[in-house]
């Protein structure tokens, strides 16, 4: 049992995994073997920032391999709504060194209610709001 109920996840994670990253496909495996009883949470930013790619190499397999993916994991898209334009600014107020994506991406989890973020950006991990890790921090 990891603790963790509601898991979002950077869209970093989804490239490693999907495109069998040489240096963090296996934590993606391990993070899906033992997060497996969690639900899983992205925000339409992480559709965007994996599909430019792809739709630039005209490399259809890595669309239709991201959206099955999606589909099969059950993996939530929540879309940024005024809710979460509303938290990111409040976010981006205090934390002046993050990116506004990063903060957007931020306010997303909040507002679903996620129990933890899993990032490869090791800055997150000072926001106080989240539990934020890096897959070098995976149990």
């Amino acid at each position: 049992m990891t603790g963790f109920k509601t898991i979002f996840l950077d869209t970093s994670q989804l490239i490693y995994y999907l495109q069998e990253s040489e240096l963090y496909y296996s934590h993606m495996v391990h993070f899906w073997e033992n997060y497996a009883v969690c639900d899983y949470v992205i925000s339409s930013i992480t559709v965007t920032e994996y599909l430019t790619y792809p739709y630039r190499q005209g490399d259809l397999k890595l669309i239709n391999g991201f959206y099955t993916f999606i589909d099969v994991m059950g993996i939530q898209v929540k879309a940024i709504n005024e809710r979460i334009a509303d938290k990111a600014a409040q976010i981006w107020s205090e934390y002046k060194f993050f990116k506004t994506m990063d903060a957007l991406q931020l306010a997303t989890a909040c507002v679903i209610g996620c129990d933890l973020l899993l990032t490869n950006d090791k800055q997150l991990r000072q926001f106080r709001e989240i539990k934020c890790i890096t897959l070098d921090e995976l149990e």
